[in-house]
């Protein structure tokens, strides 16, 4: 073993390590600070948050971004449980991002304003990222659970709040379930290959010879049992039952972090593991291609056109969520470095103004005691940049141009056509226009509709007026010069495909 081999290990655990360090620290302040200077540890979080991000981005420039052509053996640190590659980077700023910006936000919310609150919420960071990085089935489900343990409690956070001990209760008893079963289907993987690492064992799939015939149904079986542990985590249909509820009683604030954040991890760990060959050649010919595929259709009709009945913009953005599962999903079932790029850019996009747009409902809420359509009304003359910034993140969502959802969508469908599979992004895209309709339906209540409330505005903090600019920003400069982001996501899932096989 040559000496700078441990160097590599630290430089590529580097964020997980501060994310550790920032999680101590955060507990440590929270007994020094004073019980109404609370707030301050939002920020340490927030401004934690932005240093790692700033640490994460020096040692890219400075080492360099791992190469999608390094070796296997280069790119797997710790014995194999992690890999250091392009895709394992691009997630780990994502998940960077939204916890600096969910940090923020929730400043706004007293019940909120604890260190538990906000070392939970470094702990599902850090959990996140290390599912992105996993290379092994055993680090996955460490990494899954150490997210989803501490996303339970933050769904519930609110206790004072029926419907939030509601919400923690049913996001622990579907998520618990959802992760026994992909845990069984694990178990299956380990027990047909006898190898927990994912190339040693796509390897051995993809070699006809390692595996028995009669093994091929248990290998179906088992991917059907993978899909729906992470189809749970990115709210595919039919393992999207938990999203509304959630979304409806959880912490706000919350909801923001874990429908991006989440969401993220989740299409990282289902790159990684199709894309690694475990359940065949990675393309449509696998046997599980084509569940993929009608998952993807099912997932965003079925949400959109729920979607359109919600009444409650919470339940309503839930429904959403879930139809953008189906968006991203269409990259992921090109098999295709292009369209793998293009979820992973979606996914960046979807971040920046899902945070925005839950960060707005919040401020509304906290003002309304209500998060009905109806609450809504006036808000342009109530608060001009807040409905502001509601406008581009709605139009984002609907893939309005000059917005970073017109580009996201792009990419998407076109990565699909090229693909050779027009037929699917016809569907994508009839889908955006139903979309449409929920969306500039809460612009008219802010807009053209009226309130009682209009000469009272709503208070807005300025670490929140800053994490929304931002946010924003983002979303804008995205929708303009979206060309070298994508770029820098497609050569990232080079990765998933350089070796494959």
């Amino acid at each position: 073993m040559t000496p700078d081999i441990p160097r590599s290990w630290v430089l590529a655990l580097a964020p997980e390590i501060s994310l550790v360090i920032l999680l101590l620290a955060v507990f440590l302040f929270d007994r020094l600070v004073k019980p109404t200077e609370r707030r301050r540890v939002g920020l340490l979080t927030a401004w934690g948050a932005f240093a790692i991000l700033l640490l994460t981005v020096g040692i890219w420039l400075v080492g360099g971004e791992p190469s999608t052509q390094t070796g296997l053996a280069d790119s797997l640190m710790w014995g194999g449980m992690i890999r250091s590659d392009g895709v394992s980077l691009v997630f780990k700023l994502m998940f960077l991002v939204a916890l600096a910006a969910s940090s923020l936000i929730s400043l706004d919310v007293e019940r909120l304003q604890r260190g538990e609150f906000f070392a939970l919420l470094i702990a599902a960071t850090l959990g996140f990222s290390l599912m992105a990085a996993s290379a092994d089935l055993i680090m996955l489900y460490v990494a899954l659970e150490t997210a989803s343990i501490s996303s339970y409690i933050l769904a519930g956070f609110a206790t004072e709040d029926r419907k939030s001990a509601e919400a923690g209760m049913k996001y622990f008893v579907y998520g618990a379930f959802a992760t026994s079963v992909m845990l069984y289907g694990m178990s299956l993987i380990y027990g047909i290959t006898t190898q927990t690492n994912l190339y040693l064992v796509g390897s051995m799939v993809m070699n006809a010879s390692s595996i028995p015939a009669e093994a091929n149904a248990v290998l179906l079986l088992a991917a059907v049992m993978i899909v729906a542990g992470f189809g749970f985590k990115i709210s595919a249909v039919p393992f999207h039952f938990w999203t509304p509820d959630i979304y409806e009683g959880a912490p706000t604030p919350f909801v923001g972090f874990v429908s991006t954040a989440s969401k993220a991890a989740g299409f990282a760990v289902f790159l990684r593991v199709f894309s690694a060959g475990i359940f065949g050649a990675p393309d449509s010919s696998s046997m599980w291609w084509a569940m993929l595929v009608a998952m993807a259709i099912i997932t965003m009709t079925l949400g959109n056109f729920v979607a359109i009945f919600q009444k409650n913009i919470k339940r309503m953005l839930a429904y959403s969520s879930i139809a953008q599962a189906g968006y991203a999903m269409i990259g992921l079932v090109t098999m295709s470095p292009d369209g793998s790029g293009a979820t992973m850019f979606y996914l960046l996009m979807y971040l920046f103004t899902n945070i925005a747009l839950f960060g707005v409902v919040m401020l509304v809420g906290k003002e309304t005691n209500s998060v009905e359509m109806d609450s809504f009304n006036g808000l342009s003359r109530r608060s001009p940049h807040l409905a502001l910034v509601m406008l581009f993140a709605l139009l984002s969502l609907s893939g309005i141009p000059p917005t970073a959802g017109f580009f996201g969508k792009f990419f998407i469908f076109k990565a699909a056509v090229d693909a050779g599979l027009w037929w699917l992004a016809l569907v994508g895209i009839l889908n955006a226009f139903v979309a449409l309709y929920y969306y500039l339906n809460v612009v008219k209540c802010m807009y053209l509709y009226r309130s009682d409330e209009e000469d009272k505005p709503i208070p807005v903090s300025r670490a929140v007026k800053v994490g929304l600019a931002v946010l924003i920003f983002f979303v804008l400069y995205l929708g303009v010069f979206a060309g070298p982001a994508f770029e820098w996501t497609r050569e990232a899932a080079g990765a998933f495909f350089a070796l494959a096989g």
